[in-house]
């Protein structure tokens, strides 16, 4: 008897401890993610902001940043009133005494105090550009808790509108990179409500067609809730040591969600046929028997659910190794959360299997609709001995060179536009038009431009007259539109450069700092702002990517060898996944770098992809990809090793699994079809990614080009080396 076995067993035996273990757990960890036992929550401990790593960009932040003992700055704008107005004059002054007095308010400027007035040249900056609107800046003390900056804009928030209410017509509004974080946090909160919104209760109803029951559906569902909550509270954890971009959250839950459906489904489903398939002397089975059939799934399934999990953390811990701290986070989170589903799937479900017993093999009550058993006895969880899945493999095998091609071909085509993928680190564009601080940006940008600031900043550690008469150059740089004077800050002197278009993430404000990174001066420079941060990012993403993929591609393929004994088949799987994960990529730049479908789904397209999605992609698409080839092959070499030739194995492993991947698949589209509803763009972009990679992976590929290249290599399939073949016999994980 294995260990998973005995695990199981101990689990049915003591199946109510077990359960009521679980209760309390998830009773903390939801109290620990809120915030009930009086600590931070989750969503008032997370960040946000443009990803960074070391380069060039972020030593020039930093040099700059050094320069300044202040912190951000809040930024009011007062539009629909005549500046040269007694009231405003008088409104505005009695505003900015009103602010100086909040705490940590260090500096409050308005155009009425700064030398030479409102005909001054700080003044004018201050104005807007049609003469009908005046800004106001606070500046915040630097390094402030997150808690209490929000404490202060909010009252900052609250004079602003008590003195526009004295100013009849006026648009008051107040607009701050704190504010914009807290608005980005709450979207992620509320996002992620509206996700698990839509998917749990869709679930349910798929689950409960899928085993013609509700208590047979309500199992994995348990798990599924028992999984969010375990991974708030490890991302509650994580929130304590490092700093965790809001967007995180949103895509490792899911994640973790989705892991938990697909591994309560397959161990149910297999729970339901091991206690089908024993004799029962009493016309329903007895406790022992129950508890036979338990220990019996965990060591099958729960063998093909912890193969899959370590595969899945072994794809996220990959992105461990990239510089980004945001990567960093998503691949030190999610592999806690697949943890967290392991352990739910392994220990959990199966106590509330055993609980349920016999009831799960009973008739459910939609089997007696005559309209629904049909549906249900074709498409349920059982899978009779021949059916759909079979005799699709078997057409499969007929013709597979033609398939083999011809999907592969398709597959290539929709992986076309990703060659010409162009990232970018939005800030602001994260939040859809209209809401409240995107429009505040846009409207300074427009209206109050010299606030705005230039699109790259070129720190310099030079005499400020050097740098003026480089500016010279600067300016006839291609894509150069204007160069502002240089400003001396400090030890330290910053140029402004404008480039054609005004789109600091855009493609040629990415030229122009490979143009000015190219032809240096004689004096040390820094090019930093949005597009030089996302220049940094591709290049470190491009220089620690073959690590990763090799750390992934070894992993994947040693695990794969002990599962199946074989050398080509984990080879067939990893080259089978990139064409895949190419496919998914591709769809991805067209939806949103060219802006398909932007009515549809319901977003602006900035012209590019964030730059967090093709690693993210490629990690999380590659374990969910994973996670399916897990499931069909560990039937086909089940049957395999029961002595049935190659081609018999695959197709009665597909129709063993089939319905188990396709409901799988369904579930976990439909899981992250609740990140679509979402307002954060790059969630909404995750989203839409890891729908298609499923989608594409449950169909063409497991469907289709599996079955016609393992017809292709017939019993090639299953050839590994002399060597490794007794390493395999010695260390290999048998099916049995």
């Amino acid at each position: 008897m294995t260990f998973l076995e005995r695990l199981g067993r101990f689990e049915a035996r003591h199946a109510r401890l077990v359960a009521l273990g679980w209760l309390a757990a998830v009773v903390v960890a939801f109290g620990l993610a809120l915030g009930v036992f009086g600590s931070a929550s989750l969503f008032n401990r997370l960040t946000s902001g443009e990803p960074v790593v070391p380069g060039e960009s972020r030593v020039g932040r930093d040099l700059l940043a050094d320069q300044h003992a202040d912190g951000p700055a809040v930024v009011i704008t007062l539009d629909g009133v005549d500046p040269s107005s007694a009231q405003a004059r008088s409104t505005v002054q009695d505003l900015t005494r009103t602010l100086g007095e909040i705490p940590d308010v260090s500096k409050v400027t308005s155009p009425y105090d700064v030398p030479g007035g409102l005909s001054g040249a700080a003044g004018r900056t201050l104005l807007a550009a049609d003469g009908q609107g005046i800004a106001v800046t606070a500046r915040l003390a630097a390094d402030l808790p997150r808690d209490v900056s929000t404490e202060h804009t909010d009252a900052i928030e609250a004079a602003v509108d008590e003195a526009a209410g004295q100013l009849p017509g006026v648009q008051a509004r107040t607009t701050s990179l704190p504010q914009l974080v807290d608005e980005i946090t709450h979207q992620v909160e509320l996002d992620l409500r509206r996700g698990e919104g839509i998917a749990l209760p869709v679930s349910l109803l798929v689950m409960v067609l899928v085993f013609g029951g509700f208590l047979a559906a309500g199992i994995p569902l348990a798990g599924a809730i028992a999984s969010i909550a375990g991974g708030l509270a490890s991302l509650w954890v994580f929130s304590g040591v490092i700093d965790l971009d809001a967007t995180v959250v949103n895509v490792v839950t899911i994640l973790g969600l989705g892991l938990c459906i697909d591994y309560g489904l397959l161990v149910v489903s297999r729970f339901r046929e091991e206690l089908r398939a024993v004799p029962w002397p009493h016309g329903e089975p007895d406790r022992e028997q129950v508890i036979a059939a338990v220990g019996r799934t965990v060591a099958v399934a729960g063998r093909t659910v912890l193969f899959s999990g370590l595969i899945v953390a072994i794809s996220l811990s990959g992105l461990m190794l990239f510089q980004a701290q945001i990567l960093r986070a998503l691949g030190a989170a999610g592999v806690s959360v697949v943890v967290v589903a392991l352990l739910v799937a392994l220990t959990f479900v199966p106590a509330l299997l055993s609980l349920a017993g016999p009831r799960l093999v009973r008739p459910g009550l939609l089997s007696r609709v005559p309209l629904l058993r049909g549906l249900l006895a074709r498409f349920g969880d059982v899978a009779p001995a021949e059916g759909v899945f079979s005799r699709l493999a078997r057409r499969v095998q007929r013709h597979p060179w033609p398939i083999a091609l011809g999907v592969t071909a398709l597959l290539v085509l929709l992986a076309v536009p990703a060659f010409g993928l162009h990232l970018r680190s939005s800030g602001t564009e994260l939040m859809p038009v209209g809401s409240s601080q995107r429009d505040g940006f846009d409207r300074i940008a427009e209206r109050y431009p010299a606030l705005a600031g230039p699109d790259l900043t070129v720190v310099a550690r030079a005499p400020i007259a050097d740098v003026r008469a480089w500016a010279t150059d600067v300016a006839t740089v291609d894509g150069v539109q204007a160069v502002d004077p240089p400003q001396q800050e400090g030890a330290v002197v910053t140029l402004g450069v404008r480039v054609d278009g005004h789109d600091p993430g855009g493609q040629t404000a990415g030229d122009v700092v490979q143009r000015l990174r190219a032809d240096r001066p004689d004096f040390p420079i820094w090019v930093t702002g949005q597009a030089a941060g996302q220049v940094d990012f591709s290049a470190s993403i491009l220089r620690t990517a073959p690590w990763s993929i090799a750390l992934v591609v070894l992993a994947t393929f040693v695990l794969l060898f002990l599962m199946t004994g074989s050398v080509l088949v984990p080879v067939k799987a990893l080259v089978m996944n990139v064409i895949s994960l190419g496919a998914s990529l591709g769809v991805v730049t067209w939806v949103f770098e060219r802006g398909h479908l932007e009515g549809l789904l319901s977003f602006t397209s900035t012209g590019g992809i964030e730059t967090t999605i093709p690693p993210l992609v490629l990690a999380f698409g590659f374990g969910l990809a994973m996670d399916y080839e897990v499931f069909l092959l560990s039937r086909i070499k089940e049957q395999h090793d029961l002595g049935l030739s190659n081609d018999e194995s695959v197709a009665i492993g597909l129709q063993r699994s089939g319905r188990i991947i396709t409901s799988a698949a369904l579930l976990v589209i439909i899981v992250f079809a609740g990140l679509l509803a979402a307002q954060v763009l790059v969630v909404k972009q995750t989203g839409v990614a890891l729908m298609v990679a499923v989608a594409i992976d449950a169909t063409l590929v497991r469907m289709l080009l599996v079955p016609a290249t393992m017809t292709l290599l017939g019993e090639w399939n299953w050839w590994a080396p002399g060597p490794l073949r007794r390493l395999h016999d010695r260390i290999g994980i048998g099916t049995h």
